[in-house]
């Protein structure tokens, strides 16, 4: 039975990685700092390791799906350390596209491969193995993973290195600035008097529709704050798109304002909660509060 390695059993990183080992037929070696993530993979019928050098020694396939640009950065560098060519690595991780290419070389250099493949979806579709996978690389490679990455969701090959990275930042800029929007009507409709679960239901089927409004809303009303993805991983690709953005010399005035309600967030003790959390922004500013607790 083939071993693929998985590091980083997080939020996101575990549904994943107990999708790959239900759906793959692979034997899975999984890694993680905090020890009862690790414990709740092994339950779940994953081979559960101590030490991340023997992934980055014995598989050919390593999934890491990492916080930090540090951590993701060491990671990768362990894995050209250890590993042997002809490896690939796929970044599941938030990673800005400047430190994918620099990563893209390194690997290069050892005779191996790195695919860089944010997701998109949140913990929910990460749990039901439905998430949105944003690949870029070798075509070659990104082939070799596809049966994988199709346990964990639907992979499209966005082109060369660094473009899922690109696409995850599109797509990230999108959804930020349409979780402002939802907070801000939602905070207005609030002040205005008017029921909120009426307005979800008269809304949701128009144009403001969708995925994340069915997804959100509701928690929002019901001020539901518990994270299925974190203002804080979702800030990070927000500073990585005005990174790039400032590379290409354009300005962001929407992606500007939603920075600035995260920082905000960040400042008052809030970066940690779901998303939809933004609202107390809002809150804050119209001197009302959105919704009520479950």
């Amino acid at each position: 039975m083939r071993q693929i390695g998985f590091l980083g059993l997080g939020v996101m990183g575990l549904p994943m990685a107990k999708n790959l080992v239900k759906k793959s037929g692979c034997s899975v070696l999984g890694y993680d700092v905090v020890p009862e993530q690790t414990a709740a993979f092994q339950a779940a019928g994953g081979v559960a390791v101590e030490d991340p050098t023997e992934i980055y020694r014995s598989c050919q396939i390593i999934f890491q799906i990492l916080p930090t640009h540090p951590v993701i950065i060491h990671s990768v560098e362990q894995a050209v350390q250890y590993g042997k060519p002809g490896g690939i690595v796929v970044d599941l991780s938030s990673t800005a596209p400047d430190i994918i290419l620099d990563l893209f070389q390194k690997t290069q250099a050892a005779g191996m491969s790195l695919v860089d493949a944010p997701v998109s979806g949140g913990n929910p579709m990460a749990a039901a193995g439905t998430l949105a996978i944003m690949a870029g690389g070798e075509r070659d490679a990104f082939e070799t993973v596809k049966p994988l990455l199709s346990c964990m969701g639907t992979p499209v090959y966005t082109g060369g290195p660094a473009s899922g990275s690109v696409t995850k930042l599109v797509n990230n800029m999108i959804g930020g600035a349409v979780l402002v929007a939802i907070a801000e009507g939602y905070a207005f409709a609030a002040k205005a008097g008017i029921d909120l679960q009426t307005t979800f239901d008269a809304t949701r089927g128009g144009f403001a529709g969708g995925p994340l409004y069915d997804n959100k809303v509701p928690k929002l009303i019901r001020r539901d704050y518990e994270p299925g993805a974190r203002i804080a991983v979702h800030r990070k690709d927000i500073l990585n798109a005005k990174h790039y953005a400032h590379h290409l010399g354009v300005d962001l005035p929407m992606t500007d304002v939603v920075l600035h309600v995260m920082d905000w967030m960040a400042d008052n003790g809030h970066i940690n909660e779901d998303q939809i959390a933004m609202v107390k922004y809002y809150e804050d500013k119209m001197d009302v509060t959105v919704g009520q607790d479950a």
